[in-house]
């Protein structure tokens, strides 16, 4: 499979990779031939990029860090916590997410050598709480690099799955932005920090560290953040875990305020965020695991040469190995080479053709 935008869609491709609506249901199922209704729809519902079959890569899979049935009872599981969260009605109801959040510390724990490389198609009806669920994923990842004990990933994992549930008592049309927000938008959009911390430490059985991971996951090393202005080791350590974990979740998916980047650039913006935003070695450890460059999707070589990239180089997130085509696009004329930019250290990938 090779990944593809949405705008370069033709008539006739096979999805090789199932979409999801919010609620864990397929709505379009692997091997489904797209049509152009069902291409208009993906743009309509603000998906940027899907997979789809090529004989040339049928053989590249690309697994996510935990399973699909995992993943989903996580956005049930935050999307109900939300709801309850903020309902008065279900004040004495209480929050019960902790088996979802074992479970991705499980699968994460699960797993020797993390390379994190599948993007996740969201649709502007989902995107808080597939957000919330990928934070919480990255911050575990990066929680277990940092050799956290499981107890500590748990309460990690269970901030990071709700760090953004004051960002639900926002307006829709500050959530869905995308282009710069207004001083006026910014000044409400940065008091979902202030509203998840409320909600949060209202609830009894919710711990005062889980709400302080919502209260401080926008606060930088430097103390030039919000809400408080924290510097340093002021802030929670693993309210630090989550801000990293956030910022890059926004980057490659949009966040208000914040244009959609592409995962290398994403890297960059990280790195060069290293002793601003976050402490140098929590991104020293978090960009050992996010390939830079995707498996599966198509670069330019520095040499001219197309290809996909089919593997990763564990450690090494900027030399990945990519699927070189050579000759007429012909499958019975067309020869594959494959470049491990590790052995060949003169290449390296121009960038992502989109």
């Amino acid at each position: 499979m090779r990944e593809v935008s949405v705008e370069r869609l033709n008539d006739g491709d096979v999805l090789a990779k199932e979409i999801y609506t919010s609620y864990g249901k397929i709505l379009l199922g692997k091997g489904v031939v797209l049509k152009k209704p069902y291409i208009d729809r993906l743009k309509d519902m603000g998906i940027y990029s899907i997979y789809i079959e090529d004989e040339l890569t049928n053989d590249v899979i690309i697994e996510d860090v935990i399973s699909d049935q995992h993943r989903f009872d996580a956005l049930k599981a935050i999307e109900s916590s939300c709801k309850t969260i903020q309902s008065d009605k279900n004040k004495d109801k209480e929050i019960d997410i902790k088996e979802s959040v074992s479970n991705i510390v499980q699968d994460i724990l699960f797993q020797k050598d993390i390379m994190i490389s599948l993007m996740d198609m969201r649709s502007l009806d989902n995107r808080v709480y597939f957000h919330s669920v990928n934070v919480c994923v990255l911050a575990t990842v990066l929680g277990k690099g940092l050799g956290l004990p499981v107890e500590k990933l748990n309460d990690l994992a269970q901030g990071a799955l709700l760090h953004d549930v004051g960002i639900t008592t926002l307006p829709k049309e500050i959530i869905n932005k995308r282009g710069p927000l207004t001083k006026e938008e910014q000044e409400i959009y940065q008091t979902h920090t202030i509203q998840g911390y409320e909600l949060i430490r209202k609830r009894p059985e919710s711990s005062i560290i889980t709400a302080h991971m919502a209260y401080q996951h926008h606060e930088w090393t430097n103390g030039k953040g919000y809400p408080r202005q924290l510097k340093g080791t002021s802030i929670h350590p693993l309210a630090e875990i989550i801000a990293v974990a956030d910022f890059y979740d926004c980057l490659i998916h949009g966040s208000p305020g914040i244009p959609r980047v592409l995962p290398h650039v994403a890297c960059e913006i990280v790195m060069a965020n290293a002793g601003v935003r976050f402490r140098h070695e929590l991104i020293n450890v978090f960009l050992r695991h996010i390939a830079a460059y995707p498996t599966g999707y198509t670069v330019k070589l520095n040499n001219g040469e197309t290809g996909v990239i089919v593997g990763q180089n564990k450690g090494l997130p900027t030399r990945p190995i990519v699927r070189v085509f050579e000759g007429k696009v012909n499958l019975k004329q067309v020869r594959v080479v494959e470049r491990d930019l590790v052995e060949e250290r003169t290449l390296f990938v121009e960038y992502i053709i989109e």
